[in-house]
């Protein structure tokens, strides 16, 4: 078959080139419809319970997370000059396209009571500009009386200023959004360069945007690194511009079809996807290391160009095949998340690494057959002196100091399970965010002075019209509310119960210590003076409730505390509710944007799990295509899954911990490093055939030949994963150092533990193997099985490399 198949790329190499450059015109012409994602990542399924709760919520109250907060703390804003000049920036957002309103303390309302017409008007506390400075003193004066706001919109301890910019939810999954986010924050510059003075933002929106922005800035920085980091890889290698060059024109088409496919299918480019294209260049790249060596390797043998390039496919294609097989396993298996990020990052992934694969094996062949045959100081590499002697010191100590090296691997085996013992699992909303960013900073201001910006929502239905109006309802949600204030991670609450205190306060003409709720003879007086049916729905208690007054929301805003934190404080809340609404006739849950990202990172990491067990079988399943003998696929799995074990217990020791962003390197890991032990395996098996069962022999002469592939493919690998660490994600820079890890143990492991075991393992085991596998193929391996016994040990080395 794969001679066929060389024959044919050879053969008909001009059509095959033709063809490669016209699907990467159009590759190239998709790549410029690619946008990036704006939105927050879905990691539950839409069938579960608590996104449908969550679905549910925004359609009766509309999004959680849809504004941008602006902070300001400094003495100076309540000069008259610096108020009024805030007051023109916030009509300038009110009418920027997109922003949908604009509060803050200058523009806040206060609840009137007007006795003539027995009603509350809604007015603001700022009906004109202050004219003088004592006009603004005695107004903020009034609005810090306003216990409603307290805060929320202002802290009276620190003076801390907030301004909520609430967006247009249809804007905000578009590419719109950046330009949105772009003119709120160069407005509001305006004012802190005339003023002096420090804004802080933050909001969803605003974190996901200048997310969105670093991604698509990363991606053009890993994309350079990692076209500079393969060019200077494979010219000191082999020594050849050309060599580099064609391999280079491989990765870039690689790529370009990576961002065209993106767009065919209607993804985005999204954290995950961001990394593909530089990683599809470290891993096209390897298959080019793979194939040339081979080539030089066949050229030297023989000095026939054409014939090299047709054992080259004959000889490791299949092998390269199935290393880019479960390479691409090990991203497939995402899809089975169920995670709509995850999913398309598996399934763009998967697919690219089948391209890459066949773009290297079809034009390596075809290039190098145009070229003239390498010259000698093209394959002096096969010659060099350091690998070469650090080879030999792998062989010498696989052949002569297999305790020695099982005891090492022993000693880690402990340590790492010890490590993994302190494994924990942990994850926030706004993740992986340095915290020396500003977006991080800015974030920690509005948790220091309003305790945070995250969404909460205590969703209460009664399950009967204008139930929320009812005395006990009231009574348990302000109950509720005073239970909450304990945690320190919560801010105060907006709900139907607090609107009802700010109107017991408006009710007797503002004062601030009748900020409580109603009694029973108050009450009738009050709602007196409610707004009622049509009015109700244009007020502002429409967003607390919804048309019937069935149903009400408490809505809390969350610091960005850990997965764990918000379990605890969902595990403290429930008992709470539980004893305060009768569960017969009233449904109580949590919801937000909070909830759903705790729910959907145990189910992601969950998932992931099973990804990983999935990544193994499959894996598993594709070596069994190469390999027929059972015991060289566990012994191989063995020697893949230490640096696996090993990655895990790296992480308990650093405090690294469990989340999507750093468990989904262990599939990814695994179906990389499994590549060396694919190639290596490939030529043991082919050596034990060629050299009559001799078992040192195969070791030897496969590590030889295999293990200069295996050495610079890691190298290209390694620094290729190490340029993920200059991202600023957390989760970047772990997918880059955990894996440079896994594959520095792996290349080790490979090396030394994996030829060791075949080396140890009993001769008659495997020699049975090969005699059913001979059988299969009608071969007598009687001769073959005597020759191997009567071998001796040292007749596999040259004489310099006997040991002495």
């Amino acid at each position: 078959m794969w001679e066929l198949l060389v024959r044919f790329i050879l053969r008909y190499r001009l059509a095959i080139i033709i063809t490669i450059f016209s699907v990467t015109l159009f590759m190239a012409w998709s790549a410029t419809r690619v946008q990036m994602s704006y939105e927050m990542a879905q990691m539950l399924p839409e069938s579960d319970p608590v996104f449908e709760k969550y679905r549910e919520f925004r359609e009766t109250f509309g999004e959680d997370g849809n504004v941008v907060f602006l902070g300001i703390q400094d003495e100076r804003f309540f000069l008259l000059e610096n108020f009024n000049s805030w007051q023109n920036i916030m009509d300038s957002l009110s009418k920027i396209e997109g922003v949908t309103n604009v509060t803050g303390i200058s523009n806040i309302p206060r609840i009137i009571r007007d006795d003539e017409a027995r009603k509350f008007d809604f007015k603001p506390v700022f009906p004109d500009r202050p004219q003088s400075q004592h006009e603004l003193d005695s107004l903020i004066q009034k609005t810090f009386e306003l216990k409603f706001y307290e805060n929320l919109l202002f802290n009276p301890e620190t003076k801390a200023i907030m301004t909520v910019v609430s967006l247009d939810r249809d804007v905000l999954n578009t590419k719109a959004r950046v330009n949105l986010i772009e003119r709120i924050y160069n407005t509001v510059l305006v004012f802190e360069k005339e003023a002096d003075m420090n804004v802080y933002y933050s909001g969803l929106p605003y974190i996901r945007t200048r997310t969105a922005e670093k991604i698509e800035a990363e991606l053009k920085l890993f994309i350079f690194l990692a076209l500079i980091i393969a060019s200077l890889a494979l010219l000191a290698f082999f020594r050849s511009f050309k060599a580099v060059f064609f391999s280079m024109l491989i990765v870039i088409i690689s790529v370009i079809w990576a961002l065209g496919l993106i767009s065919l299918l209607g993804y985005e480019i999204t954290i995950l996807t961001g990394i593909l294209p530089p990683l599809l260049i470290i891993i096209g790249v390897e298959n080019c290391i793979f194939l040339l060596n081979k080539y030089h390797q066949e050229y030297k043998s023989h000095g026939n160009k054409i014939k090299a390039l047709v054992r080259v496919v004959q000889r490791i294609g299949k092998a390269t095949m199935l290393t880019n097989a479960t390479t691409a396993v090990g991203f497939a298996t995402f899809i089975i998340t169920g995670n709509k990020i995850l999913v398309e990052f598996g399934i763009v992934a998967a697919l690219n690494i089948l391209f890459v694969f066949l773009l290297t094996l079809f034009l390596i062949p075809i290039f190098f057959s145009y070229l003239a045959p390498p010259q000698v100081r093209h394959i002096s590499h096969l010659d060099n002196r350091f690998i070469r002697n650090s080879i030999k010191r792998v062989v010498n100590t696989v052949i002569f100091n297999r305790p020695r090296v099982y005891a090492v691997f022993s000693i880690l085996l402990v340590l790492g399970i010890y490590g993994i013992s302190k494994l924990h699992t942990s994850g926030s909303v706004v993740d992986d965010i340095p915290h020396r960013d500003p977006i991080y900073q800015d974030l920690g201001f509005f948790e220091k002075n309003i305790n945070g910006i995250l969404p909460l929502e205590i969703i209460i239905e009664t399950q009967r019209a204008n139930g929320v109006m009812h005395p006990r309802v009231l009574a348990s949600i302000d109950g509720l509310q005073r239970e909450l204030a304990k945690h320190p991670e919560l801010s105060r609450p907006l709900s139907i119960a607090e609107m009802m205190k700010f109107a017991k306060q408006a009710f007797y003409r503002g004062n601030p210590q009748m900020y409580e709720l109603p009694n029973t003879h108050e009450r009738n007086f009050i709602m007196s003076y409610l707004p009622s049916g049509q009015q109700m729905e244009e007020s502002v208690v429409s967003g607390l409730v919804d048309s019937t007054m069935q149903k009400t929301r408490v809505s809390f805003q969350m610091a960005n505390i850990g997965s764990k934190q918000i379990q605890q404080l969902q595990d403290d809340i429930q008992p709470v509710i539980d004893s305060l609404f009768d569960p017969e006739t009233t449904r109580v849950y949590m919801t937000g944007a909070s909830v759903v990202f705790l729910k959907g990172s145990g189910y992601l990491i969950k998932n992931l799990l099973t990804s990983l067990v999935f990544a193994i079988v499959i894996i598993s399943l594709l070596m069994a295509l190469l390999f027929n003998h059972r015991r060289m696929i566990l012994i191989s799995l063995a020697a893949n899954l230490f640096p696996q074990l090993l990655t895990a217990a790296l992480m308990g020791y650093l405090g690294v911990p469990i989340k999507p962003s750093t468990i989904l390197v262990f599939s990814i890991a695994l179906g990389i490093s499994v590549d060396n032990s694919i190639h290596f395996l490939a030529k043991f098996k082919q050596e034990l055939a060629l050299n009559n069962a001799n078992i040192k022999h195969a070791v030897i002469t496969a590590l030889r030949e295999s293990g200069v592939s295996m050495v610079y493919t890691f190298v290209v690998l390694f620094f290729g994963f190490i340029i993920f660490t200059a991202s600023s994600f957390g989760g970047t820079q772990a997918l880059g150092y955990l894996i440079a890890f896994t594959l520095l143990v792996a290349l080790v492991s490979n090396l030394y533990l994996m030829p060791s075991i075949l080396m140890s393992v009993h001769k008659r085991i495997i020699i049975r193997d090969l005699r059913l596998e001979a059988e299969n193929d009608q071969m007598d391996v009687a001769p073959v099985i005597l020759q191997s016994e009567q071998k001796n040990s040292y007749e596999v080395f040259e004489e310099s490399e006997k040991p002495s």
